[in-house]
């Protein structure tokens, strides 16, 4: 028996080292070791023998099936090493090959740009909860509790929660506005900070609005802070994204966190205010609402509105990235198409 495993060995070792592609190689592999090869047929044959004969041919079939693995591994290394992975011949004049480079979405690019600019004016940035509830997006805010804003129309209510009110009907946030509360609540003033995010709004979608899309607010809250520092502060921060002055107009408007509320337009920068699709042919588009925050608000942030006034301002962002870009369609900005974020690396 032992010529036989000799045999054996000498067959295995020959056929390995004559193989001269992988393809060639994995035939002699499967030959040797695979489910009908010749070293797994001699190990079968092993139940049938004595116990000493079984012993001593055991030990050999083995030494030789792991001297056999080891053969194939180095020769299967070499064959790598020679073989090129290319049909043709290589041409080493050719240029390489880029690898992809990620980039920052626009969005997020001008979240850190308004960042950078806000800071630079001493302004602390403040991050709030996705998730959150009827109080802090609602009752904290002044809406009244038949605020259209409040039912499905608007927003989107976690399930289970729909029975109930206050602080235990919770939704994922509509807008960014709740979080000055909290943010009240934990800090005194005076303050002045800003706080990015996404936001959830159960609506229809078409080139100006989407349901999940980026707001960037600000608050000033002060003893004493005149309108026209509102003002200034608005025409600061679009200068500094645009890195020109901008057209804006303010117009009268109510929203139940402000008392007096003002809409703030700019020039459309996609048709420097002829009139396109984007701004509705009117050369003029709507980028934040602001205000003086109502005594309401600053009530349920612990503020004594006879003591504390403040200022207002809620971006959007993704509306301020369109007009960097000149893009007409607020929906590319999340198709995560590589074709069209590739562009803007």
């Amino acid at each position: 028996m032992d010529t036989r495993v000799q045999d054996l060995r000498r067959r295995s070792i020959a056929s390995i080292d004559s193989a001269s592609s992988l393809d060639e190689l994995e035939s002699a592999r499967v030959a040797l070791l695979g489910k009908n090869g010749e070293i797994t047929r001699l190990l079968k044959t092993l139940g049938g023998l004595a116990p000493a004969e079984r012993r001593l041919l055991g030990a050999a079939a083995n030494d030789l099936k792991r001297e056999i693995e080891a053969s194939l591994d180095t020769r299967k290394r070499t064959l790598l090493d020679s073989e090129s992975s290319l049909q043709a011949p290589i041409d080493v004049t050719l240029p390489g090959t880029h690898s992809l480079r990620g980039g920052l979405h626009p969005t997020i690019q001008m979240m850190y740009d308004l960042n950078d600019a806000f800071q630079s004016m001493n302004f602390a940035i403040f991050d709030g909860p996705e998730i959150t509830s009827e109080l802090y997006e609602f009752d904290n805010m002044n809406f009244p509790a038949d605020h259209p804003a409040r039912e499905s129309m608007d927003t989107y209510w976690l399930a289970g929660t729909e029975d109930k009110r206050g602080g235990k009907r919770l939704n994922i946030r509509p807008h960014l506005t709740g979080a000055s509360v909290r943010y009240m609540q934990r800090n005194k003033p005076p303050f002045r900070f800003v706080y990015p995010g996404r936001v959830y709004r159960n609506e229809a979608t078409d080139p100006r609005h989407e349901r999940a899309f980026f707001q960037y607010e600000a608050l000033i809250v002060d003893r004493d802070f005149p309108f026209s520092s509102g003002q200034l502060l608005v025409k600061t921060i679009l200068a500094t994204v645009f890195g020109r002055s901008v057209r804006t107009r303010m117009r009268a408007g109510f929203f139940p966190f402000v008392e007096p509320g003002f809409e703030i337009d700019m020039e459309c920068l996609v048709c420097n205010g002829h009139g396109c699709r984007v701004c509705k042919h009117v050369g003029w588009l709507e980028i934040m609402p602001g205000g003086v925050p109502h005594p309401n608000v600053l009530q349920a942030g612990g503020l004594d509105p006879n003591e504390w006034m403040g200022f207002y301002l809620n971006v959007g962002l993704d509306r301020l990235v369109m007009m960097r870009y000149g893009i007409n369609d607020v929906r590319l900005f999340h198709t995560a198409d590589l074709r069209f974020l590739s562009k803007f690396k």
